[in-house]
């Protein structure tokens, strides 16, 4: 096919995503309904279940401006050439913004080019994030996040994504520069020992620079996790509280780590909320993937769909009409990434399907082997609780559902329970 052809099939795929999350994003919101699901009577009455579904509009409308604003900023790149001129400017020969670093290096150039297309993203977004912490997320009471708190994340968050997305970029480079042919294998083992990697240490390496982790007290609490996971077999030494409640009122928890590194972050506002029994229900949940094997074979899917990506990212690399497209005057590492992201989009649309109808089935074991080895009263009051407090969208669209949850809906956990 011509760059032209790919032009337009780059521009139609970027309008059509646009189109399709947005109309999805519309019959999601439109989706309430006017009475409270029985299951819930007694935890919401009319003013709260009102304040959630306002709470829901507010989101989406916010969510519509600022993707609107996102879909404009690559509209514009692609039809003005944007990035054509970006690709143009970092090889050009006075190029010399850098001195005396070398910017002459495959690496140097394309650093420079998505850096640049970084600063600009970060502009437009960041204005939408204070707007929801500071206006939306206020307004519902659950800001907690002081303004110094908001822009120190976002320096973090920004040097902690350049950092790590200047090393992925350092190892594909280099493999691209000296593999060319078949240089998407060795990618697919360095993406998937990378994810491994992150996934054993995430709380010890990620977590600590925005919370702070602290060992949960010998008191009840312990006592009862430590009994129950004594009971299933399950050796669980690693149990911390999350400082949650100095950017949110909001409940949450997670696990991370493998073997020997297995760790359960409990946030303060999730221990304020909820019963000890409640909370080893959840616990018990979180025990069940790994009982389960739900955490193996997410692994091993997602190894599987970094190798189907890294496999198609070398195919568009091998398209010089690609780049050319973009605005590139020939094959162009950066400009072939770009556009990879967008043409591989319905098949990671389609990946995602498959992955998060997968994922519902999971919670449903989880939930089941939750019920069968502690209460399942009490991991159903649980999750009342957490959907009700954090003014959940308990009638989401079907459709909705089906391209973005990859956990079942409220009310479809409560009834398969069925306590």
């Amino acid at each position: 096919m011509t760059s032209e052809v790919w032009f337009l099939i780059i521009i139609g795929l970027v309008i059509f995503n646009f189109l399709f999350s947005n109309i999805l994003d519309y019959l999601n919101h439109k989706n309430w309904k006017d009475e409270i699901p029985i299951e819930l009577e007694n935890f919401y009455d009319k003013e709260k279940y009102e304040k959630a579904k306002l709470y829901a509009i507010s989101k989406s409308k916010a969510g519509l401006l600022s993707s609107i604003a996102s879909f404009l900023f690559v509209i514009s790149l692609l039809v003005f050439n944007g990035y054509g001129f970006l690709d143009q400017l970092v090889y050009s020969d006075n190029f010399n913004l850098f001195e005396p670093f070398d910017m002459n290096s495959s690496f140097a150039k394309s650093g420079v080019f998505f850096l640049i297309l970084f600063i600009l993203s970060s502009i437009i977004s960041i204005p939408f994030s204070f707007y929801n912490t500071f206006v939306i997320e206020e307004k519902f009471g659950f800001n907690k996040t002081t303004k110094s708190t908001f822009f120190i994340d976002i320096i973090k968050s920004s040097i902690l994504s350049i950092l790590i997305g200047g090393f992925l970029l350092f190892i594909a480079l280099y493999l691209y520069d000296n593999l060319k042919d078949g240089f998407w294998l060795w990618l697919w083992i360095g993406l998937s020992l990378l994810m491994v990697f992150i996934n054993m240490f995430y709380a010890d390496i990620i977590v600590p620079i925005f919370n702070k982790l602290t060992p949960l007290d010998n008191g009840g609490l312990r006592k009862k996790i430590e009994n129950y996971s004594k009971e299933v077999g399950y050796l669980l030494k690693n149990i911390y509280v999350i400082d949650g409640s100095k950017r949110s009122t909001k409940a949450n928890a997670f696990f991370s780590g493998l073997g020997p590194r297995k760790t359960i972050a409990l946030y303060d506002t999730l221990i304020e909320k909820h019963t000890e029994n409640e909370l080893v229900a959840v616990l018990a949940h979180e025990i069940g993937h790994f009982k389960k094997k739900h955490v193996f074979s997410g692994l091993v899917m997602s190894v599987i769909q970094i190798g189907v990506m890294t496999f198609f990212f070398e195919l568009c690399l091998k398209l010089p009409e690609i780049s050319i497209a973009l605005g590139g005057l020939d094959t162009s590492f950066h400009l072939g990434l770009i556009g990879f992201s967008i043409i591989f989009s319905p098949i990671s649309m389609m990946s995602s399907i498959l992955m998060n109808y997968i994922s519902r089935k999971n919670e449903f074991e989880a939930d089941a082997y939750a019920k069968e080895t502690f209460n399942g009263e009490d991991l159903s009051l649980a999750l009342k609780k957490l959907s009700v407090d954090s003014l959940s969208n308990i009638y989401p669209h079907p459709l909705y559902v089906f391209f973005h949850y990859s956990h079942p809906p409220l009310i479809q956990r409560l009834r398969a329970l069925n306590v």
